[in-house]
């Protein structure tokens, strides 16, 4: 029985910082500690970018009071996009129509002089599909005045063109309901169309399903 006194207390013995499975039980728990800080951390880097409170139109001058900021994990297409760091220029405009709610990409934002379409205003008599409303594509008829008859035969002008805006119009007594229909035209096409108005043309938009712009 005295002889294995000696082991019971080797057994008994407190273990020593030096001992190697201590050693290695503490690295494990800082490892894992490491590991958790490092994955929370990923799952909240979220960046502040700008929003549009309400749609944007063509051509509009963009101020941060159209804007609203949210929290968005962009990671590695950030640049594309306004944020918050980044920040707002003076005098920007609105190259591209941005929906409300929807983030602002950086390419739909520049300087005036690169409009290349600038909305025009038709006035239309009835009702307009459901489906014409802003960033919706329309073809654009005109008929012009005839001399044998009271217009010629319609002609497309203006093939897939973006609608910009829709202004409800008045009703006037004993007179049909109207609406102006803002359309996005290049330059290329303006003088064609004010030509057609100028000409007292019969201007009608129709609503293109397929959004074409051949």
């Amino acid at each position: 029985m005295s002889q294995q006194a000696p082991v019971a207390g080797a057994r008994l013995k407190k273990p020593s910082w030096k001992d190697p499975r201590l050693l290695i039980g503490v690295l494990l728990v800082l490892v894992s500690i490491a590991g958790v800080i490092a994955l929370v951390g990923s799952a909240d880097r979220t960046t502040q970018a700008y929003t549009a409170r309400e749609d944007i139109a063509v051509g509009q001058v963009v101020t941060v009071s159209d804007l609203s900021i949210v929290k968005v994990r962009l990671d590695d297409i950030e640049p594309g996009y306004v944020t918050v760091e980044g920040g707002l220029a003076d005098g920007k405009v609105a190259l591209q129509r941005v929906a409300k709610n929807q983030l602002v990409p950086q390419e739909s934002l520049g300087n005036a002089d690169s409009l290349n379409r600038k909305p025009v205003a038709i006035t239309m008599e009835g009702e307009l599909p459901a489906q014409a409303i802003a960033g919706a594509r329309v073809d654009v008829w005109v008929a012009l005045p005839g001399t044998t008859s009271a217009f010629d035969k319609p002609q497309l002008l203006l093939p897939g063109a973006e609608i910009a805006q829709v202004v409800p119009g008045s009703t006037g007594l004993g007179a049909m309901k109207t609406t102006q229909v803002l359309v996005l035209v290049t330059d290329e096409q303006m003088p064609m169309l004010l030509g057609a108005q100028a000409n007292k043309a019969n201007i009608s938009v129709v609503w293109n399903p397929a959004g074409l712009n051949p």
